[in-house]
């Protein structure tokens, strides 16, 4: 069963997901976000998904913290576009005697997603303002250039900052963060055609064709699952 809460770390979203019988696992669909995991004693680090991610393997028990978009790569001290599509061990990022002595406070938590937590808090960096204005403006609707021109940004240097911070361009992210105001409106019931509408498609044919191609399957399987 999957919960999740604010974190105290701004933007975050500490989240947590153990095991229920019946199907197989959902998919992580594309939001934007990278994450810190613990699984297993083991501490993992969730690159920015450009497709589903489906976990393989046996089910088990999950801890995470989602960090708002383009914030994770500072505290990590990586590129997001070197972790893209990627779930990778924290100790190839960070010196593994560094990495042990975190899984053995986590392991040894109380509550280990909270110790996990603490991990990020200590570790976090300022925001960018202008990245964070990107994110606020994209998820909102705005086009591209108009947003980076209200940023005084040129179109090089938006992509290059783009793919430290998020792993991918600006219009990708804007896909993406598209993707997902369409999910939400689905979700609360909304048809489809005026999903596509009120989310910013050209029509429902345009909404199915990137709810394909980021997902690999229709929007109606997505709200079944």
């Amino acid at each position: 069963m999957y919960e999740e809460r604010p974190s105290r770390l701004a933007g975050a979203v500490v989240w947590t997901n153990a095991p229920v019988p019946g199907p197989g696992a959902r998919p992580v669909l594309p939001d934007g976000c990278m994450d810190l995991l613990w699984n297993d004693g083991r501490l993992l680090v969730a690159g920015p998904d450009t497709h589903a991610y489906v976990p393989g393997g046996p089910p088990t028990a999950w801890a995470g913290v989602r960090f708002f978009p383009g914030t994770a790569p500072a505290l990590l001290g990586v590129p997001a576009h070197e972790l893209r599509d990627r779930r990778v061990e924290l100790a190839d990022l960070w010196p593994a005697a560094w990495v042990r002595r975190l899984t053995g406070r986590i392991a040894a938590a109380a509550h280990p997603v909270t110790a996990l937590e603490e991990v990020a808090l200590e570790r976090a960096a300022p925001p960018d303002p202008a990245l964070r204005r990107l994110v606020t403006a994209l998820a909102a609707g705005r086009p591209v250039s108009t947003t980076a021109d209200e940023l005084g940004l040129g179109a090089r240097r938006l992509h290059r900052r783009s793919l430290t911070a998020f792993g991918y361009g600006p219009k990708t992210l804007a896909r993406i963060l598209r993707l997902q105001r369409a999910l939400g409106l689905a979700r609360a019931g909304v048809p489809y055609a005026d999903t596509a509408a009120r989310a910013g498609y050209a029509d429902q044919a345009h909404l199915a064709r990137d709810v394909r191609e980021f997902t690999g399957t229709t929007l109606s399987d997505l709200l079944r699952r």
